[in-house]
This record gives structure tokens, sequence and C-alpha cells, in this order.
């Protein structure tokens, strides 16, 4: 009697197996995530970076995840897993697509999930996710994203878990519905096209996984993923300083003449878990800078990630020692049909909050506030030299707090956002007709001084080269500073401010939507300082002359300030 061959099937998944899948499950991420970037039709995808991709288990359980948008830490996972509950009839080649803000995974409506499942011999194994920012869906106003939206309906299109591909082919109804809802219809089919084609590249890398290892062994891999990230997150929680902290702040406001919007949080952290408790903050208000489900997860999921361990790969399980604690129907877990456009402020607001509360406990791990805002800028206009309809969207950069032992860093992306960034000058010049007069630091005197100073914020310049545009901001922290530590000083805020061509009066503000701009105003995008890190006069001497000798602070603040003269005599 012969023995029959033992194939990939038959294997047992062994300890240097599993860490190669493991490593394969991270590498099939990133593909996804270069692979969108490179055939997105949309700047805020391929510049910015304005998306992010993942692979789950077949329970909907996140794996992997390419890098993007922090702020995605929830959302994917929790898509997937809805799309099991609301989609029973999935296939093979199948795309479910999805921004419901109320459901699983849901932020705003411009961000559109699409999960497709991955059979392997007939047997559902796993899903790849992808969530992206598409540039128009609608809505009342160019972007579809607002500021002063007072119900979900006026902010695009509503996608609630349907098929887009059915069988690997395009549901051609429901693209030509996506068409007539978008002012930019060649452009939203492009993002629905590329955001699929890296779904079906992930598939093929699993399948030769598969192929080469054996779904079983795939599948126990994954499970071991998640029982690793568990145990590495209990083990550093169980690390941390046991305790709890609270800290409270302020929305500046809803967008529509309410606030300012006083929100609080209790952090709880034990041996064995973090509660978080929302439970104090204000009710979900009139404009759009409410939050759902989905967004507050994200939000703390993101500080709870950076206190337990920043740099190994994320997993929906290593959040299993989280819990959050917020009744629905407050700002950080509001209902439908509330506006909420604006999530971001609410999300990275909480992020924020969560980490003031545990900043004094974590000097060397958390900072002093941020600028903390995604200061979201959209544009619309007409290209003077093309005559195309153009929108250009786009966060902006600022200053970061503090540690105690690290000065903040100048302009970079808030915390949510990630790994994104803005718009390069030639790219807004040459693609959308405006001209960039300056970007650089914004040095406001006093403001994030310490023995570790804030870093400073950016501004940015657009000088307006068309006939008319029209400008929707949502910028927070304009009446509320970061918060400084350990007697470091707070840091600035952020505005906007419109100088008009014919010589009127400059505007300056926090929140619009589309006010109208005429050929040759300025828009002048400004992005606070973050906040200090102990008391100014601690600072090192050679510091404060170094800081002087960079233009980051002048001999009046050096001398008021720091103690410091420049003139060693």
């Amino acid at each position: 009697m012969t023995q029959r061959q033992r194939g990939p099937e038959d294997r047992a998944a062994d300890r240097f197996t599993l860490d190669v899948l493991r490593e394969a499950f991270l590498a099939v991420a990133d593909e996804m995530f270069v692979s969108l970037q490179r055939t997105s039709q949309s700047p805020v995808i391929y510049e910015v970076l304005d998306f992010g991709v993942g692979l789950t288990d077949a329970n909907g359980e996140l794996v992997s995840q390419g890098n993007g948008i922090a702020g995605f830490l929830g959302p994917l996972g929790e898509a997937t897993r809805d799309v099991l509950r609301r989609v029973p009839d999935l296939a093979p080649g199948d795309v479910v697509a999805t921004n419901d803000p109320y459901a699983g995974g849901g932020t705003h409506l411009s961000d559109v999930a699409l999960v497709r499942p991955i059979f392997v011999n007939g047997e559902l194994l796993a899903f790849a996710a992808a969530k992206g920012h598409w540039t128009e869906v609608g809505g009342k106003d160019p972007g579809s994203w607002t500021a002063d939206s007072t119900d979900v309906f006026q902010e695009g299109l509503q996608l609630p878990f349907v098929k887009v591909y059915r069988g690997g082919r395009p549901d051609r109804d429901l693209v030509a519905m996506l068409r007539a809802n978008s002012r930019l219809p060649d452009m939203v089919e492009g993002d629905l096209v590329a955001q699929a084609a890296y779904l079906e590249v992930a598939e093929r890398r699993v399948r030769e996984l598969c192929d080469r290892y054996g779904s079983r062994v795939v599948a126990d891999a994954m499970r071991e993923v998640h029982a690793r990230s568990e145990a590495l997150a209990r083990a550093a929680l169980a690390r941390l300083p046991h305790g709890v902290y609270e800290a409270g702040d302020h929305l500046d406001d809803d967008g529509v003449g309410g606030g300012p919007i006083p929100i609080r949080a209790r952090v709880t952290v034990l041996p064995d878990r973090m509660v978080v408790d929302l439970s104090g903050s204000s009710p979900q208000v009139r404009g759009p800078v409410n939050c759902t489900w989905s967004g507050l997860v994200s939000g703390i999921r993101t500080v709870f990630k950076a206190v337990t361990d920043p740099v190994e790969p994320a997993s929906d399980a290593w959040f299993r020692p989280l819990e959050i604690v917020c009744p629905e129907g407050l700002v950080f877990n509001a209902r439908r049909p509330a506006p909420v456009a604006a999530y971001f402020e609410a999300t990275e607001a909480a992020t924020d909050l969560v980490w003031k509360a545990l900043a004094p406990a974590l000097p060397e791990t958390l900072t002093a506030g941020s600028f903390v805002s995604v200061c979201a800028t959209s544009i619309a206009l007409t290209h003077p030299d093309t005559g195309e309809e153009t929108l250009l969207v786009e966060p902006q950069p600022g200053g970061w707090g503090a540690n105690a032992v690290k000065d903040g860093e100048h302009a970079l992306v808030s915390v949510g956002d990630g790994e994104t960034y803005l718009i390069p000058a030639e790219v807004a010049e040459q693609r959308y007709g405006v001209l960039v007069e300056r970007i650089g630091l914004d040095v406001v005197p006093g403001a994030g001084a310490g023995r570790r100073r804030g870093g400073r914020g950016l501004v940015r310049e657009y000088r307006i080269l068309s006939d008319e545009a029209l400008l929707t901001v949502a910028f927070g922290r304009h009446r509320f500073a970061p918060w400084g530590v350990a007697g470091g000083r707070p840091g600035s805020v952020n505005y906007v401010e419109v100088v008009p061509a014919d010589g009127g009066m400059p505007r300056r503000f926090g929140k619009a939507a589309s006010l109208r701009l005429a050929r040759g105003d300025l828009v002048r995008l400004v992005t606070g300082t973050g906040g200090g890190h102990g008391h100014p006069r601690e600072r090192e001497r050679g510091l404060v002359l170094e800081d002087l000798a960079n233009g980051l602070i002048d001999e009046r603040e050096a001398r008021d300030v720091y103690g410091v003269s420049p003139d060693p005599d």
C-alpha cells in the first residue's frame, strides 16, 4: 500500500511558520496601502494618504493594518463585523460599501469603507478591508464634509452596506447613483475602482499563502496574532502606573452658534484593563462636530496604543483590555440623524482628553497638549487656466506639546491623522490653480514656553487666482489653547484669516462653510503652538540661545520668559 503524499492542509503550525505568516499579514496590508496610493485619482488619497487598509480573520477581527490614518484603528474591524451581520449572502468577488456613520465602522459620509470576503476552497477565511476619504459624495457643500450642517442628510449620499461589486463585477446601477450624487463624478468612480482593486490584490496574496502553507495553518496564524497582541497589551498595561485620572476641557463650538461644549474623561488604569468613562461630557450638539461610537473608539484606541506600545503592529485583539463607557446621545456617541461631517473634532478631542488625564502620570511618554485639530481645509474653485472644476482638500499640520525629556515637534499632522501629509505646494499650484505665497513656522511669543518648549505651528497662505472660490474650514482649538504640564505655558490657538483683495478688513475665524472668496483674496491658515512642559526658567541657557538663533523666540522672550540675556555681559 502506498502512503498518500502530505499536502499543505496536513501541516501543523510550528512557531517559525506562525512568525513568518504574522509578518506576511503585515506585508499584505502594506502592499494594499501602496497599491491604492499609486492608483487613486484623488490627491487627498495619493498625496495626503487619507485612508487605511487592513486584513481581518473570518470573524472580522483585524489581523494587520497598513500605515495611514491612526484614527482608523477602530472602523476597519467594526465595518467588517457589521458586513457579516447585515449581508448574509456574501459570495466570492463581492465588495460591500458602507459610509453609514451610525453603524459599525462609520465616521462621516466622506469616509467610505469597502469590504471584500476572501474564500478559499469554498470557505470564508478572511476579509480585506479599506477605508478612504472620497473627495466628493454629494451634500450641500462642495467636498461633502462641512462646518455648519444640522443633520446627516445635508452631508452627502449614504451607503448602507450595499454590494458595489457582485462576483467581481461592478454594480452599474450603484456606480450610476454615485456619479449622479457627486460634483466630481469621474473622481468618485475612480476612488471606487482603485479601492476595490487593491482588495483583490489582498485576496491574491492570501490565496498564495494558503497554497504554500495551507488554509488551516493560515487561520491558526491569525489566531496566534490575536493571542500575541492581547498578551503584549496586557503585559504593557500591567507596567503602567495604576490609578484614577481625570481631565476636563472644551470643544470651541458646534459651528452653528452653540458652545463652548464641555467634555470630561475619567480614566481608570488597572493591572488587567483600562476603563475610559466619558459620561460626564456634553449631550450631542446641533452642529457637525459630533462623533459616533466608531469615531470615539478610534480616538480612545489611539491613546491606548500610545501608552501601551506605539511600535508593535495593531490588531483588534490589542484593545481587548480597553473598556469605553459613553452613553448614547452624547457629543462623543451621537444618535442618528445628528450631523457628523466634522466628526474628527470630537474624535481628536477624545484622544486629547484622555491624553491630558494621563500625561502627568506618564511624563516621559505623553506630551503636553498639541494643536489637536485636523484643521480640515477645503477650497472649491475653477482652475483659472484649464476651466476644470477642482476641490483642494487637506489637513493642516501644527505644533505638538513637549514632554519631560523632549521639546515638542514642529508642524506635524494631528494625532488621529497619523501618517498623512499636506498637499505639496507644487501640486496645489499645478492641480488647483492657486498661488502658494508662504509656508513657514508660526512664532507666537511666549506660547508653549517651558523647560521643554512646545513645537511651533504652521502658516500656509493661498492666493486665489480664480474669479470665485468657496472656502470650508474646521479649525478646532480656535478658542482654547493647548495645555501645558508641570508649569509649562499653554500653546497658541489655530485660526483662519481671509485678507480681501479689495483692501477690506481681514476676517479671522475657526469654522466656515462655503465662504465666498474673490480673485486675489488671500487665505491664511495658521495652526497653533503645542504646550510646554516644566517651568520656562528651568530651561538650559544653551537651548534658549539655540532657539533664539533659530528664530523660534526673540530676545524679549529669552529675557522675560526664560530669564536668559543674549548678551553674556
